[in-house]
Formats: structure tokens, sequence, C-alpha cells
């Protein structure tokens, strides 16, 4: 291991002692965590999980932990747990201004999630979103929010339309480099 990845590691686990929850009635928002690789993994190796929100299947523990490390490692970006349980069964973010995959303002932010297969259907995804928004507009006082999904992804649609999400636009056809492909 290089001396950055430990560095990174060592700013990682500093970010974490100073991070907050978010709680609904039946989830807990929290930040990742490295032991969460094992769960992490669990969810984001099922080919129905991860090239409909826009990344590759993962291929082992160690991918996961690497994306824990690089990806979700940052505020705004929590582990959906479920209340008295404290496995990650998904995730969800919001990212502001450059970070994001649209071309925003630094007061406006993006939600991104995804949620483990044996949990789709149970309005999860919405409950974590309607929190994540209040966090978004009192707590880092945005002045807007946008979400996306790929076309063909109807879950995505509903649970972002139950939010209160309305359509803006489509965007032409996009690369995107976590997937290696073309998508609309």
């Amino acid at each position: 291991m290089s001396s950055e990845i430990v560095n990174f590691t060592s700013e990682y686990n500093t970010y974490l002692l100073k991070s907050m929850n978010l709680e609904t009635e039946r989830i807990i928002l929290r930040s990742w965590k490295e032991s969460d690789a094992e769960a992490l993994f669990e969810y984001a190796k099922d080919e129905r999980v991860g090239p409909v929100a826009g990344w590759r299947v993962h291929k082992s523990v160690e991918e996961s932990l690497e994306i824990i490390r690089t990806v979700f490692a940052q505020k705004g970006v929590f582990a959906v747990t479920l209340k008295g349980k404290d496995k990650a069964i998904g995730c969800i973010g919001v990212v502001c201004g450059n970070k994001s995959n649209f071309p925003i303002g630094e007061d406006e932010g993006e939600i991104s999630y995804w949620i483990g297969v044996p949990f789709w259907g149970q309005g999860l995804i919405p409950e974590a979103m309607r929190r994540l928004i209040r966090y978004a507009f009192e707590d880092l006082h945005l002045k807007n929010l946008w979400c996306g999904y790929f076309d063909g992804n109807e879950k995505s649609k509903r649970a972002q339309e139950k939010c209160g999400f309305r359509y803006h636009h489509t965007c032409e056809k996009t690369y995107y480099p976590l997937t290696d492909d073309y998508r609309i």
C-alpha cells in the first residue's frame, strides 16, 4: 500500500468520526465504513443493481472497499441501513456543483442512489430521498436539486416522482466512463 493511500485512509477515518446520521422512521443514513465492504459487494455484484445506476458490477470485496475509499468517502454520501441493523443495504448521496454528473451551479445538488435487490419495492429509497432533500435544503442551503435516471429505469423514475421531482429534460446520448458505454 502506498503512503498516498494510507494518508487517504487516515483522512477517511477522521471524516467518519465527524460525520452525522440522518434518520427516518425505518432507516438510518450514515457514513460509509471500510467494514461495509462485504455488504457493499453482496449487493453491488448483482447485475440488476449497478448497470441501471450507471456503474459496473463489482467483481470483488476489494473492489467494493476501494469504492468506499474513493467514491463514497465524501460529505453528503450515506450508506442506507435499516434501523436496528447496521448493515449497508444501499447508498444515497447529494453532490454539489462540479462534482455532479450534470452542469449545475455550486448552490445546486444532484441526488443519486441505489438499493440492493432484496429491498426493492419497499419504499425505502423514496423515504431516504425525502430525508436527504431536507438535509440538502436545510443544512447545505442548496437552491435547487437535480436527479436523473437512465432510459428504461422505471423504478428510479417512480422514486423521483414520489419525492416531487418533475421532468426537466432528456440529455443527449452521453459517454459514461464507469460503464464504458453511451446512454440516454
